[in-house]
């Protein structure tokens, strides 16, 4: 397995654990004591538009592909401003853009969150691919698994384990400029949460995280 952390072996009040750091900004991850899932989870914390992530550096994943699993729950949303957008998971390496596997973004004329695959300063710009068939609930726990597949520069999502096959996107086939989307040679994976807009409503945010991992199969639920 690439990455593996489900936070049992770390005390309460840990901020750091084996094979990750973390990387903030009016932000905080703290490991909690689970009453209600008799364990134990990585709280994530911010402010505004701050962010907090796990980070796991070093990566090589065979072929340029990967696997990711966490389990999540996160209390709120964003409701303003309007097109707040936020992300979950981020992965970056050498070569251009910030690549989003999981993200979404707050859609005002639906007055709804939606998860949506993005990605950011490559050649097809800054750009999330939501869709209304998949909103993002608050509130409960949820197992969330995404593919990075580089034959085809593709990203697939499940959610409880059910394919949201509408979320994919792939080297011709994503919310960008008309060109072609390409990995970068992945190297880094974050996950967590960041809020790119100011003032936003609520004006903070907590998400619990358990059972995050990375491996070159999938994991599954």
């Amino acid at each position: 397995m690439l990455f593996c952390e489900d936070f049992a072996t770390l005390r309460p009040g840990a901020t750091q654990g084996r094979g990750w750091t973390t990387d903030t900004a009016n932000g905080t991850l703290t490991v909690e004591r689970d009453a209600t899932r008799h364990g134990k989870h990585l709280r994530v914390h911010t402010e505004g538009n701050g962010k907090a992530f796990l980070q796991v550096d070093d990566l090589t994943p065979p072929g340029n592909s990967f696997w990711g699993r966490v389990r999540l729950r996160v209390d709120a949303f964003p409701t303003a401003p309007d097109w707040a957008h936020w992300t979950m998971v981020e992965a970056t390496g050498e070569g251009p853009g910030y690549i989003r596997p999981l993200g979404g973004q707050y859609v005002p004329d639906l007055g709804k969150n939606l998860w949506g695959v993005g990605s950011d300063g490559g050649p097809t710009g800054d750009w999330t691919a939501w869709r209304e068939s998949a909103p993002a609930t608050a509130g409960v726990w949820q197992c969330v698994e995404w593919r990075m597949d580089a034959t085809d520069n593709r990203i697939s999502v499940w959610i409880d384990g059910r394919a949201k096959p509408e979320l994919t996107v792939s080297t011709r086939d994503h919310g960008g400029a008309d060109t072609d989307f390409v990995f970068p040679q992945f190297d880094t994976v974050k996950i967590g949460w960041q809020l790119y807009q100011g003032n936003p409503s609520p004006s903070s945010y907590d998400v619990r995280m358990d059972d995050v991992a990375l491996d070159d199969r999938r994991i599954g639920c």
